[in-house]
Formats: C-alpha cells, sequence, structure tokens
C-alpha cells in the first residue's frame, strides 16, 4: 500500500484554533502547517492536496504536485483571484455548521430590525423610555438574493419565524413555500422586498450590484416605512458610497453588514459610527475548523477512491 499523500494547510486566520483542529485531523498524514514558521522551508513537492485561504505568496510555485485545493471557507473569490493559480479541481466549504451559523446570523438581523433594535439602542444611549410599534413578521417581506445552500436554508428559518420569503438567483430555482425570481425578473423581485439579504457570491456580474439603483428598487412604505438591507455575501458586492447615502437620507431605514469592500474596515470609515446600521467582523458564519478538516478529509477519500468530488468550484460560473 502507497503512503498517504501529506497535506498542505495554509491558512490566514485563527492560528490556534488551526493548530488545535489538526491534532486530530488528517489520521495517517503528515501536515504541513504553513502557518508554523519551522515548516513554511519545507519541500512541497509531492504533495496532492493544499487547503488554502490568503495563502503564502510562494505556495504554487513550490508545491507543483498539487492535485486537488480545497478553499478554506464558502465562498472562493479570493482563491480565483490568486496569481499563479493551477488550473486544478477547487473545492469549496460546504458544511451544516457553516449553513446553521449563516441562518442564525440572518435571522437574528431580520428579528433585530423587525423588533426595532437598533431604534432602541439609540434611545438608550439617550436614556429615552419609549416604546414604539413593531410590526409581525408576518407583514414583512424578506427578499433573499443568492438561493444556493446557505440562502435556502436561510429562506427555511425564516419562514419558521412567519417571514414572507421570496429568493432571487442567477437561474431559476424550486423552493416550496418560497416564491422564486431569476436573472431578468430582478426589478419584480425587489419590489416585494421589505427586507433585501445579500448572499451572493462575487463575481464580475455581481461587483457592485448592490447600488443606488438597486436600493431605489426595494418596497417603500412596508410595515417598517423603508427597507433594511443586510449582507452577509461579499463586501465587494455593494457600493459603499452608495449605501452610506442612502442610510442618510432615509433610503434605507437601516442596514446590518458583515462584510466591507476592505477588511478589517479602515478606522476613518462613517460606518463606525452610524446609529442606524449593525456592524459584525465578517464573522457570520466563521469556518468550524474541525468542520472543515473533516470535510477536507471526506472529499480527499472520495478523491483516492475514484469517486466524484462534491461541491467543485466552476470556473466559468466563479462558484
Amino acid at each position: 500500500m502507497s503512503a498517504k499523500s501529506p497535506v498542505i494547510v495554509d491558512l490566514r486566520f485563527h492560528p490556534e484554533q488551526v493548530r488545535e483542529g489538526l491534532k486530530n485531523a488528517f489520521p495517517g498524514r503528515e501536515v504541513i502547517n504553513r502557518a508554523d514558521p519551522s515548516s513554511r522551508d519545507r519541500d512541497l513537492s509531492g504533495v496532492d492536496y493544499a487547503v488554502l485561504w490568503k495563502p503564502l505568496d510562494d505556495l504554487f510555485l513550490r508545491a507543483k504536485d498539487l492535485k486537488v485545493l480545497f478553499s478554506g471557507g464558502a465562498g472562493v473569490d479570493h482563491v480565483l483571484q490568486l496569481p499563479g493559480l493551477p488550473d486544478l479541481p477547487l473545492v469549496r466549504f460546504v458544511d451544516h455548521t457553516l449553513t446553521t451559523r449563516m441562518s442564525e446570523w440572518i435571522v437574528m438581523q431580520c428579528l433585530m430590525h423587525l423588533r426595532q433594535h437598533v431604534a432602541y439602542e439609540r434611545q438608550r444611549a439617550k436614556k429615552v423610555w419609549a416604546p414604539l410599534t413593531q410590526p409581525e413578521a408576518s407583514e414583512l417581506t424578506v427578499g433573499i438574493m443568492g438561493m444556493g445552500v446557505l440562502g435556502t436554508d436561510a429562506a427555511r428559518k425564516l419562514k419558521i419565524m412567519g417571514f414572507n420569503v421570496v429568493g432571487w438567483s442567477k437561474s431559476k430555482k424550486d423552493i416550496q413555500g418560497v416564491e422564486t425570481f431569476a436573472g431578468p425578473e430582478l426589478d419584480a423581485f425587489l419590489g416585494k422586498a421589505d427586507i433585501l439579504v445579500g448572499l451572493l457570491p462575487l463575481t464580475d456580474e455581481t461587483r457592485g450590484i448592490f447600488n443606488a439603483g438597486l436600493f431605489s428598487k426595494l418596497r417603500r412604505g412596508g410595515a417598517l416605512g423603508a427597507p433594511i438591507f443586510i449582507n452577509a455575501g461579499r463586501g465587494g458586492s455593494q457600493v459603499e458610497a452608495d449605501l452610506l447615502k442612502a442610510l442618510q437620507t432615509g433610503v434605507l431605514k437601516g442596514a446590518s453588514l458583515d462584510v466591507f469592500e476592505t477588511e478589517p474596515l479602515p478606522s476613518a470609515s462613517p460606518f463606525w459610527t452610524m446609529d442606524n446600521l449593525e456592524m459584525t467582523p465578517h464573522s457570520a458564519a466563521d469556518s468550524d475548523i474541525r468542520a472543515l478538516f473533516a470535510h477536507v478529509e471526506r472529499q480527499i477519500e472520495r478523491f483516492e477512491a475514484g469517486q466524484a468530488l462534491e461541491n467543485l468550484v466552476s470556473r466559468d460560473a466563479g462558484y
């Protein structure tokens, strides 16, 4: 029986969690953790697999024998833009833990806007005691742009909470209990949404899609008075100058952002001090390290057994 190929782990996040997660991962295989300074000069020839997120610049120059690449997160735009990216199968991270975390965050944000949490926080800062009118979830429609695994799960959980839900995606999806739109039906979809949720991958088609023109097409006069924008997809999909103006002028009543054009968010950004904005630091669906490594192990087993890899990225589509 031939020796198992080592695995390169080249992740630029949570170094302690990665180190702990590797203690029981990839049994029978050597792991080259490039976050460990002692591993950075290792010979990488003859290694078949790499798990990566913003890897060191020399990875592809030194690991010439790679056969499969694994993204350390659900998004892959950062991988597709890497200099020298070889033409190899690229596998997205899809796991129930990541999906559940994202749905929890989206449901939480929708409920906070529904129950006027942002307005109450403003009142608390001024020591104002003034109950506000609050609609029920059934009086609002949440529109989700991006109806893949994450969007579909979020839609189902929002339905459980009582929200009306509609969805839009590049191609038509059939999801029980959810009215869906596709492609050129975008305007019709936007006109129904009181709360807009962005879960789109970042591609040439989606870059800057959340802009002034799109915000102006959202439903007005609904139970909240003006629409809400929630983005947990990719920061590059939003035009932040347009978003800022929409929040300042009332085109949008409020927003919740987990992603930004530049991360970490620069200290000079006006978003830090806006009182109608909820923010989190790209943590809505942080990758669970143990689940990530278990996912990669399963895919390597499939690959070595001659089975098809799951969740393969289409280079043409960009996701």
